[in-house]
């Protein structure tokens, strides 16, 4: 009998509510980190208190992500469109330098999780048989999943599962797990990020990587099914899911660490990140290729790339060492510039943005990479559907 394809479809992003446009965040960066500072040293006069907010604008433009590759970000916190001190939820950097801590923002987490899944379901009366809650930044429980399907009373219908913690790889692992309960006889399986990038800031942080990262990263929010097609009901605009597989790079442990402190999430990256990867992607490539009974030179001619854009330095050296042309890694660059990065939830944004664009055509395969602590590097090969 003949295997039964199973399909991402369906995808629905939910803009987090503040967009902003990338010189004005990092601007409030600057300027947070300044007034992180003087908190800190307490400046006698206004003369003081203005070379450090000269000192931190030149810093954060230097070594920040500037406004060349990534345009606009995301947030669901107020606090970035203004400067009042006094009024911020979560960085009230006149009294607390390092913004409130961990639990404060796991309130504020709990909060924005919890509508975004209201927001999700609003118009659905059939209970998913199962929904997995993806993310890194933030752990409450009962978690937004759990409190949709209580408040909805669908706690006979509906199982629900946490992928957590694995940062900006994790849809990869989440829709192998889609997968393997489809296969086993779910008739659907839905699937949700929940990424809140931004709350987890520290303004005192003033390494160069901390300015990388606080400049980098955005909120994203997206809900995709992961199913079979059904006798009389064909999937359409979909991708179909050919295969997957995941790899940690030998000798690359403290390359990227994602770790709970006093003050929300603390993320580490390493200069040589994308030499690690470079170094691992080409024997990567041509195993996930086998796995699919084709070859990585298949591939780099015929497929277009759907790669995390964990910073512009990423894709232009992917596409560099695999010979990528433009093309091939412009869904993922226009991610990268229209939102910045959402960890775990980039990814279904370019996949997202590979269905919508009709330059590619139905039967075009997609190969996705994506990338995180371990080092971990996770491909998946899919199909456009018609």
């Amino acid at each position: 009998m003949a295997r039964v394809p199973i399909h991402l479809h369906d995808f629905q992003i939910q803009p987090a509510r503040y967009h902003s446009d990338q010189a004005t965040i990092v601007d409030w960066i600057a300027a947070a980190h300044a007034q992180a500072e003087i908190t800190l040293q307490a400046p006698p006069t206004d003369e003081a208190r203005e070379t450090l907010v000269r000192k931190f604008r030149k810093l954060v433009r230097r070594f920040g992500c500037s406004t060349d590759r990534i345009a606009f970000r995301n947030s669901s916190l107020e606090d970035f469109t203004h400067t009042d001190w006094d009024r911020m939820r979560i960085f009230q950097l006149n009294k607390f330098p390092s913004g409130r801590p961990c639990g404060e923002r796991s309130r504020f987490f709990s909060e924005i999780s919890g509508e975004a899944f209201e927001q999700f379901y609003a118009h659905e009366s059939e209970p998913p048989p199962v929904i997995i809650h993806v993310t890194c930044t933030g752990y409450v429980s009962p978690s937004g999943a759990q409190r949709l399907v209580a408040s909805r009373d669908w706690g006979r219908s509906t199982e629900v599962f946490h992928a957590y913690h694995m940062g900006c790889y994790a849809s990869m692992p989440a829709i192998r797990m889609a997968a393997g309960f489809v296969e086993r006889g779910k008739a659907r399986v839905d699937i949700v990020h929940t990424e809140l990038c931004t709350l987890h800031m520290d303004p005192s942080q003033h390494l160069p990587e901390q300015l990388v990262v606080q400049t980098l990263f955005a909120d994203g929010l997206i809900r995709y099914s992961v199913s079979r097609a059904r006798a009389g009901k064909p999937l359409s605009n979909g991708l179909e899911l050919i295969t997957t597989r995941e790899e940690i790079v030998p000798g690359t442990g403290d390359a990227m660490t994602w770790m709970v402190s006093d003050f929300g999430m603390l993320m580490t990256l390493s200069r040589k990140v994308p030499d690690h990867i470079r170094a691992g992607l080409g024997a990567f490539l041509d195993r996930l290729a086998a796995s699919a009974e084709l070859t990585s030179g298949q591939l780099i001619e015929e497929a277009i790339f759907a790669i995390h854009p964990g910073g512009p330095r990423i894709i232009d050296e992917i596409a560099e060492h695999l010979g990528l042309r433009p093309e091939q890694v412009s869904a993922s660059n226009a991610i990268l510039s229209q939102f910045g990065n959402m960890s775990s939830a980039t990814l279904p944004h370019v996949w997202q943005a590979v269905l919508a664009d009709p330059a590619v055509k139905p039967g075009t395969l997609i190969v996705s990479l994506a990338f995180g602590p371990g080092l971990t590097i996770a491909g998946a090969i899919l199909r456009k559907t018609p």
